[in-house]
């Protein structure tokens, strides 16, 4: 599956986040902690230059904790940022942000606060985070992608004004591992995605990094064999009965199942799950790269043996 999705208020947000930029002292990007690299727009990376940024592993509260920790060391290399951890309860550490910012500033303020642009993707819990460090409802809240659609400012106080800006995709997803990812943890609209799909995808994750979680959720102890050894799909369906997902003809319905499989993993009913790793990343960059070098190669092709139609 390729993801490919990037509504028109999207294209409108990173325009007019360019055009703010010059005024801006300090970047806070939200990243989500469950799948810190999937969740970092490289967009975003590109529009930030040299600016200094921090950079929040938000719903650090239902990622698992060792995982975050490599992503921390990792995340911690990159120059000019430093790397927070937060989630909505932790009110010290929100707290922090407003502070952190202050320290990272490198322009003279001249008795003026600084300036942060605030960004991250669709429903990585950017608006929750305003409303916290604002002290008040301010910034529009819900529990789906692309809530926030037009840039605010917001004072929170300690010399810190933020300028809020609206979750942003890029416009294609080339690793589509990093694609499923954003629609596991509910970063692209439902309406947009076969869930069954996107489910089959988080059970074959599961499978693999967390088979415990899958056996106390949804099976018997009689059934741990059967996890490790049979596909994806005849988890969903087994899952599904259990769940009572039946649709026509006593059939599970796969999209029913894959959207409850779905809420539950995001909810954290799953337990603390991240979904991926510093290495695994590394491995699908190269896997990337070989398919850009492929796709090149293929377009070389195809314009040579166009000046030869011609020349015959």
């Amino acid at each position: 599956m390729v993801i490919q999705w990037f509504p028109g208020h999207m294209h409108k947000a990173q325009k007019e986040m360019r055009k703010v930029l010059s005024g801006i002292d300090v970047m806070i990007e939200v990243l989500d902690a469950r799948i810190p690299a999937s969740s970092q727009n490289p967009m975003i990376t590109e529009i930030r230059g040299e600016l200094p940024c921090i950079q929040l592993l938000h719903k650090a509260d239902i990622a698992d904790s060792e995982r975050t920790t490599q992503w921390l060391n990792t995340l911690q290399q990159q120059p000019n940022t430093r790397v927070l951890l937060t989630h909505t309860d932790d009110t010290a550490a929100i707290k922090r942000i407003a502070v952190e910012c202050r320290q990272l500033c490198t322009r003279s303020l001249e008795n003026r606060p600084v300036h942060a642009l605030i960004v991250g993707i669709p429903n990585v819990g950017k608006s929750t985070l305003i409303n916290k460090l604002a002290g008040k409802i301010i910034a529009k809240t819900g529990n789906e992608p692309a809530v926030t659609r037009s840039q605010q400012r917001v004072d929170i106080g300690s010399g810190v004004v933020l300028r809020d800006t609206p979750g942003v995709l890029w416009a294609n997803l080339e690793n589509r591992h990093g694609g499923y990812r954003l629609a596991v943890t509910g970063a692209i609209r439902d309406t947009a995605i076969d869930s069954a799909d996107v489910a089959l995808f988080a059970l074959e994750f599961m499978q693999s990094h967390y088979p415990e979680r899958l056996q106390a959720r949804y099976f018997t102890d009689s059934d741990s064999a059967t996890i490790s050894s049979q596909e994806p799909v005849e988890l969903l369906d087994q899952m599904g009965r259990k769940r009572g997902c039946i649709g026509g003809g006593g059939l599970v319905d796969y999209d029913r199942a894959g959207k409850l499989l779905l809420q539950e993993l995001r909810s954290g009913q799953l337990g603390r799950v991240t979904l991926e790793t510093p290495d695994m990343l590394a491995a699908e960059r190269v896997e990337v790269e070989q398919r850009r070098l492929e796709k090149a190669a293929k377009k070389t092709e195809r314009q040579l043996r166009r000046k030869k139609g011609k020349k015959s």
